[in-house]
């Protein structure tokens, strides 16, 4: 894999990065490690200590958090440009979360050292990374209520609806993740059978078609409007 020198990458526009100098971002440069992360493998697994922040160059994983019960719950899925271990950082507490990959994955590690220097000198930085905390808790607050308050049909219509806002499609019109059904029970916190028995009447209904294990959004008006 090819070292792009941090303040050459495109990605870094996409997060808190995108607010430290040029000076900065070399000297971040000469000292993160790349690494390529093949599809189903963990990143970094829940109760970790990281050590530093993980810049996603490309690919896609899912956050989860095992549950009393045993069960792995889906509290997010994170695309490249945006930032895993953040929070790690700045509370010095090990990791409240399982990253694993969906797909093939590009990311860089920028040690904790690096980071914390930068976050006491740039103000536009630290606040950037604040800003990103805040909307992870608000996307959290959201979740907890969704789960108490939507039908199991709500939650599956929304998570295929954030999907496809979020990641896109393959040319041929499929969503451009591809998850399994254990993985769509666990975004919405159902069982594998009930999210089978739901994605089974969306196609009936004709909001979606599938293709093998892809899924293909036919009709995202209807979808809107499940209750």
């Amino acid at each position: 894999m090819s070292m792009s020198k941090c303040e050459q990458c495109i990605i870094k526009q996409f997060n808190s990065l995108k607010a430290l100098t040029r000076d900065e971002l070399m000297r971040i440069s000469a000292c993160k490690t790349s690494k390529t992360i093949k599809k189903g493998d963990v990143i970094f697994e829940e109760g970790e200590s990281l050590n530093g922040i993980f810049c996603i160059k490309d690919g896609v994983c899912k956050l989860t958090k095992l549950s009393a019960n045993g069960k792995d719950q889906i509290i997010k899925l994170v695309e490249k440009g945006q930032i895993l271990g953040q929070r790690s950082l700045i509370s010095d507490e090990r990791t409240n979360l399982r990253a694993t990959a969906i797909n093939d994955m590009e990311l860089c590690f920028i040690p904790k050292s690096e980071i914390m220097n930068d976050l006491q000198k740039n103000n536009n930085f630290t606040m950037d990374m604040l800003k990103d905390m805040a909307d992870d808790l608000k996307e959290a607050d959201d979740i907890i209520v969704n789960m108490a308050q939507k039908s199991v049909r709500q939650r599956l219509a929304e998570a295929l609806l954030d999907i496809n806002d979020n990641f896109g499609t393959n040319p041929d019109g499929t969503l451009s993740v591809l998850l399994s059904r254990e993985d769509f029970a666990s975004i919405v916190g159902t069982a594998t059978e009930s999210a089978i028995r739901v994605l089974s009447q969306f196609k009936k209904e004709g909001l979606i078609s599938t293709k093998g294990k892809h899924i293909k959004i036919e009709d995202i008006e209807g979808l809107k409007r499940i209750e």
